[in-house]
């Protein structure tokens, strides 16, 4: 898996690509949330359009972000599932607990 981070206004976005499998793109994808709380980045967007499957591996690692995030005052928001990823969110009653967008642009205005 490959992580691009970028930034718009306050929001980080990361652009996720490839499978997030036991031991592919976990320990990316943790390194990676971890470095933007201590960057003091809080309002995290994960983009998931070009993943196409991630296992309960993947999952969890999902969830650990999320719930980091929260603990230290922030926020992640999910955008442009795709069709695997989001029958699986919605199978684990995930889907509940993130805010899910389509759009990224209406992602980001919603942190405003």
């Amino acid at each position: 898996m490959k992580i691009e981070k970028r930034k718009k206004g306050n929001v980080t976005i990361f652009d996720l690509k490839g499978k997030i499998l036991f031991g592919d793109g976990i320990d990316e994808l943790r390194q990676s949330i971890n470095a933007s709380i201590k960057e003091n980045e809080k309002q995290l967007i994960l983009n998931f359009a070009e993943v196409p499957y991630l296992d309960s591996t993947g999952l969890g690692e999902v969830v650990r972000s999320y719930t980091t995030l929260k603990k230290e005052g922030g926020t992640v928001k999910i955008t442009n599932l795709t069709n695997k990823v989001k029958d699986l969110m919605m199978v684990t009653k995930l889907i509940t607990v993130f805010e899910t967008f389509n759009d990224e642009n209406e992602a980001v205005k919603s942190f405003k």
